[in-house]
């Protein structure tokens, strides 16, 4: 029997003080909080064909069999960390060499595995057989999910036109009301970019006058009047309207489909010598849904909001009303697009994205739940919860179908290690039992960004080689697991020039290459990261072709229209043959990358900074910490594009506020910086952060009484407090001062 008490969950800030008051409702040994339990119970049980009785029961033995191993891991990281540092310690210019075996011997460095093809089954085609670019949401924020996940098709004409794809020259500027100069650059541009999707046979989509569908295929009149076909004739897949008069043609380009609409009564369309009035391209073929460094939820409150809107997700019922300007409408998620082949067969497509849903690492627990009186690993309640929700996708308890081939679809970053990639596979194991699902149900993304899993990352696809549908290098937190892992070795360089040093490329590089060794091609991703500049799409498309060329076959856009963009990289690049090339040239190449990994970024020997270099690398770093924090403990905003030193807006996690904390605490330890310089620079770039949040009515200025902003003085512990943070995460004090600014706003409203 179930019984209410009300509870007090201490949960010390970094000044001391504590989180407000939960009330919890006692279920055998585990105390959940009210709210969470009410929508478990009301909501994400009921025709999820999971007893309630048996849920609990079930949460409570996963937990008292795996918090003791939870908890052991993480004292192995301390543990390693510590022989690490105390390696550095004795001998800071010990030969990589020894350095190299002493990791070998304490156990952080494994000797790697014989390469065996991965034996996941029931994997969908987005992930497995297709390419193309791949978003990262926070689930917390229902416009923002359902955005992405209606981010599977793009309009290219609008993405050019409101990007710096296209440039203002000749009078195009994208001010005000439609431009047709501007116009005229996007449709010469999209028009070009067909060239590449849709090859012809003789002579270019610019200039052409008509597009007809014959008993042969697809018939185009050229600008000089002359007619010709597909290069491939089978890359015609279907249309839309009548055979006649289509309104729109489907081809199939590198796994990816496009859709060429006409309306000869379109504003455009019928400026067009074909009625041609858009390219619709097939984009963001997947999208994670996170819980994790893109999200502020520090308690039970939050929580649930993740979980109701991944039920709403994953029931597809999840919409919004929006205002936009005297207008209400209201955002749902896309159906099917539907078309006809030739031979007047139906045609489904997908009209959204495939849902990964991203869970929190090993770390943190979280009041929601509470295990005896302990808070719970949030790990293992977001792999119970977000499971018990997916049920429902498969249960068909929606008008959408989310993974077609019955599976669940989990990201599961900070790992570090095989072990721990292990215990992950026991943990989903254990829930599948639970909620009775078959074996392998669960799938697992492994994130590739601390320096243990980098350095071990064969033995961690092997520790879940029946669930591994997933592989991606973090490269945001990978660098500050770098700083972290080798804080006592040396000061580092500079943030700008560590990007440019052996060691990342390496990384990079042996991450496809063990993919690819393990069998990945064709069965899982191989992802990249993010593109951080949201604003600066022409950079992006110069520079992130560069994704595909490695051999990865997804990679992270910040936003729908990047993901438009980033899709035409796919149709440029045959990422499949790129893999099975760099397979027959590098075969157990990852195996030639460990030295260069272990190359650690430090400065120069003999290489000196001058005062203002100094000045300007710990300024940019503090005004990205206090840009990120402020919000972050003052609104709950866990991820966003804040404007950097200079202006230019750049979107922020806990990923680039791990790097900056660890940097300048790096250049305490090794006294690049003093404790009154990191003072000084921490009030000046205050005074600059509050001014350019200025426009934001919901803002709470850090100015004029930092002592008692608990956004600046969360950003001071993070520096000051960085060395001794778990891994360099961090959640520990961003949780604590948010608990801290919530229980404050409260009374506030009180």
């Amino acid at each position: 029997m179930s019984t209410v008490s009300t509870k007090t969950t201490s949960s010390p800030g970094a000044n001391g003080s504590s989180a407000s008051a939960e009330r919890y409702v006692t279920k055998g040994k585990l105390s959940v909080a009210s709210e969470l339990l009410s929508f478990i119970e009301s909501s994400a049980l009921p025709n999820s064909q999971t007893d309630a009785l048996a849920f609990w029961q079930g949460f409570e033995n996963i937990l008292e069999s795996l918090m003791p191993l939870n908890k052991a891991l993480l004292n192995e990281r301390e543990t390693l960390q510590k022989q690490i540092d105390d390696f550095h310690r004795v001998d800071a210019n010990a030969p990589a060499n020894e350095y190299k075996s002493f990791l070998s011997t304490i156990g952080y460095l494994q000797a790697p595995p014989i390469p065996k093809s991965i034996a996941t089954q029931n994997v969908d085609a987005e992930i497995a057989t297709m390419a193309g670019p791949q978003l990262v949401v926070p689930i917390n924020n229902a416009r923002y999910a359902l955005n992405a996940v209606n981010a599977r098709w793009g309009s290219l004409y609008d993405a050019l036109y409101g990007t710096d794809v296209i440039s203002d020259e000749g009078g195009a500027e994208a001010k005000g009301a439609y431009n047709p100069a501007r116009g005229d650059k996007v449709i010469l541009k999209a028009r070009e970019y067909l060239d590449t999707i849709a090859p012809l046979n003789a002579g270019s989509h610019v200039g052409s006058q008509n597009y007809q569908l014959r008993d042969a295929g697809l018939s185009i009149t050229l600008a000089d009047g002359s007619e010709t076909t597909l290069q491939d004739p089978s890359q015609l897949i279907g249309f839309q309207g009548e055979i006649e008069s289509p309104t729109a043609i489907l081809v199939s380009h590198n796994g990816l489909h496009a859709e060429i609409q006409f309306d000869n009564s379109h504003p455009i369309g019928k400026t067009d010598p074909a009625g041609m009035k858009d390219v619709v391209l097939e984009a963001a073929i997947t999208t994670i849904m996170d819980c994790e460094d893109s999200v502020a939820a520090v308690d039970a409150e939050d929580k649930t909001l993740v979980y109701q809107n991944w039920l709403g997700l994953m029931q597809g019922n999840l919409r919004i009303q929006l205002d936009k300007g005297d207008k209400t409408f209201t955002r749902s998620m896309n159906p099917d697009r539907e078309y006809r082949s030739l031979q007047n067969e139906k045609i489904t497509l997908s009209g959204r994205s495939l849902m990964f849903i991203r869970n929190v690492g090993h770390l943190m627990t979280n009041s929601a739940i509470l295990f005896e009186g302990e808070e719970i690993p949030e790990g293992i309640m977001d792999a119970m919860i977000t499971s018990l929700i997916a049920k429902h996708d498969l249960l068909n308890n929606s008008p959408f179908k989310n993974a077609k081939e019955n599976s669940i679809y989990i990201v599961k970053p900070k790992m570090h290690g095989p072990d721990e990639v292990a215990f992950t596979n026991r943990l989903f194991s254990s829930v599948e039992q639970v909620l009775g699902l078959a074996k392998n149900t669960i799938k697992i993304g492994i994130m590739d960004e601390e320096r243990r899993t980098s350095l071990n990352l064969g033995a961690c696809i092997q520790a879940a080689n029946e669930r591994v549908v997933f592989i991606n290098t973090g490269f945001l937190d990978r660098t500050g697991d770098e700083i972290h892992t080798s804080m006592l070795k040396g000061a580092f360089a500079p943030k700008a020039e560590i990007k440019t040093r052996p060691w990342l490329n390496a990384y990079e590089l042996a991450n496809v290459a063990t993919g690819l060794n393990f069998g990945l091609s064709g069965r899982a991703q191989i992802g990249k990261g993010m593109w951080p500049i949201p604003d600066q799409m022409a950079n992006m498309m110069a520079v992130k072709i560069g994704h595909p060329k490695t051999g990865a076959n997804t990679a992270w856009v910040p936003s729908p229209t990047a993901a438009t963009l980033h899709a035409l990289h796919y149709h440029q690049i045959d990422v499949f043959e790129q893999q099975r090339n760099i397979l027959s040239d590098n075969k157990n190449a990852h195996l030639d990358y460990i030295d260069s990994i272990l190359e650690i970024p430090l400065m120069e020997t003999g290489a000196k900074l001058s005062p203002q270099e100094v000045t300007n690398e710990l300024d940019n770093n503090v005004q990205g910490i206090l840009g990120y924090v402020v919000r972050w403990v003052h609104q709950g905003i866990g991820c966003s594009k804040v404007p950097d030193i200079n202006g230019v807006g750049l979107m922020e996690d806990r990923a680039t506020l791990r790097i900056s904390s660890q940097h300048i605490a790096n250049w305490l330890e090794h006294g690049l910086v003093t404790a009154e310089q990191v003072n000084e620079s921490l009030q000046r770039m205050a005074a600059l952060v509050d001014s350019q949040n200025e426009s934001d009515a919901e803002y709470i200025p850090m100015l004029p009484d930092l002592a008692n902003s608990i956004g600046f003085q969360a950003a001071k512990d993070l520096i000051f407090l960085g060395k001794e943070q778990p891994s360099g995460y961090t959640e520990p004090l961003l949780h604590a001062r948010r608990r801290e600014m919530k229980a404050k706003l409260k009374d506030a409203a009180n």
